[in-house]
């Protein structure tokens, strides 16, 4: 007999309109475990789908499954049908790459679930987070079936994300099958870059970013600034078209990894500073610094709604400095990883962050995260990353104005 829950109207018109995520308060009553998959009816009983049930989030049920679509009975039967389905889509991109992500939760109907795939010459290892009770729970046969249809080198839990605490789950670094190496160099078009996948930024390396990376090459020429860089993916990339790449992070540990990734790309025109990057962009631009190319990308500013405001005013900042930094004709590739600073919210942004600079600035690109991340269209949180590509078209700093066009 299948756990059940039984939601409000407001909460089965949510799940009609595509949305998984059923919030706590539209729970009308419940009868299941903490991580059980429940059959989902309307207060009508009308059935409506399939979840994964958490006992302590405010999303109470995630959705696996529509009514229309299939019965959810052997969980190992779904499990394999979903990546192998994942998988499939990310062979059919023909990615320029050795590392992407498998699994991407929600949008490939695993909720809760990522996979990241990292290969070497020595072989591929999985990276998996379960960030869900449901999810965890199912852990252990994610990792059989990771096994036995990729057959790994080996498997790790990164179990280490805040957000694990509002399910009640512990926090877990740990290797689940075979071996981890220290470190995995993987490729990303013609770059090297070595990623730490036990304690590197989210599972490793900044996978979503791969592909406006590369983009961003093409822009490249002349004196190039790279603001937070982290490892150097824009900067490594974007060295081999440049005279020279000035790359800067708070971090020791993200200053020296780049230098460290420099050298195996034999890239000599790279410099990299520990610095506060927001000092450093007024020091640079009160020296009279000018580049052809500025990179921002930086942390999340606005973790929550309450922080738009504040976010928005950090990402005004940033952009004036990197305009008044351009040369005529260079180009800012700006990017925002904030989900709650809207691409909309962010275009106003720049508008007025050209306003203020006296620059005129056209939009030449828009884009977003890598394609073996995508985008649910019903659930606009899982489109956060946003990549703009600008270019100064005014001959001379100054002026009575600036206009901000979209092409």
């Amino acid at each position: 007999m299948p756990k059940l829950a039984v939601v409000t109207r407001r909460g089965a018109e949510r799940i009609r309109a595509g949305h998984p995520w059923i919030y706590r308060s539209d729970i009308a009553r419940a009868d299941a475990e903490p991580g059980d998959v429940v059959r989902v009816t309307g207060e009508g009983k009308r059935p409506l789908g399939w979840a994964y049930w958490s006992s302590l989030s405010q999303i109470a049920l995630r959705m696996i499954a529509l009514e229309h679509e299939q019965d959810i009975i052997d969980e190992g039967v779904w499990l394999r049908e979903r990546l192998t389905a994942a998988a499939k889509y990310r062979a059919d991109l023909d990615i320029d790459g050795s590392a992407w992500r498998l699994v991407n939760a929600e949008a490939d109907r695993l909720p809760a679930t990522i996979v990241d795939r990292y290969a070497d010459a020595s072989g591929t290892y999985f990276v998996v987070q379960t960030l869900s009770q449901g999810a965890d729970r199912r852990l252990g046969l994610l990792v059989e079936l990771l096994v036995e249809l990729f057959a790994p080198r080996g498997v790790l839990a990164r179990n280490d994300p805040k957000v694990r605490q509002l399910e009640g789950l512990d926090s877990q670094v740990a290797i689940l099958y075979g071996e981890i190496p220290d470190r995995i160099a993987v490729r990303e078009g013609n770059i090297t870059l070595q990623a730490d996948l036990r304690q590197g930024q989210k599972t490793g390396a900044f996978l979503d970013q791969r592909e406006n990376h590369q983009a961003a090459g093409r822009y490249a020429r002349g004196r190039v600034l790279d603001a937070f860089t982290y490892h150097g993916g824009f900067a490594l990339q974007m060295a081999a078209r440049a005279d020279s790449v000035l790359a800067l992070d708070s971090s020791a540990a993200a200053v020296a990894a780049t230098l460290e990734n420099a050298r195996l790309n034999q890239l000599g025109n790279i410099e990299a500073r520990e610095v506060n990057v927001f000092d450093e962009l007024r020091e640079l631009e009160s020296s009279g610094a000018t580049f052809d190319v500025v990179v921002l990308d930086p942390p999340a500013f606005a973790r929550n709604k309450a922080a738009v405001e504040r976010a928005a005013a950090g990402y005004k900042e940033i952009n004036l400095r990197a305009m008044r930094l351009l040369a005529p004709g260079g180009h800012l590739v700006t990017c925002s990883c904030s989900y709650n600073v809207g691409e909309g919210l962010f275009l106003e942004v720049l508008r007025d962050a050209a306003i203020d600079s006296r620059r005129t600035m056209t939009l030449v690109e828009k884009r977003m995260q890598s394609r073996d991340h995508p985008i649910l269209l019903a659930v606009p949180e899982t489109y956060y990353l946003k990549c703009m590509v600008l270019r100064r078209v005014d001959e001379a700093r100054g002026g009575p104005g600036a206009r901000f066009e979209v092409l």
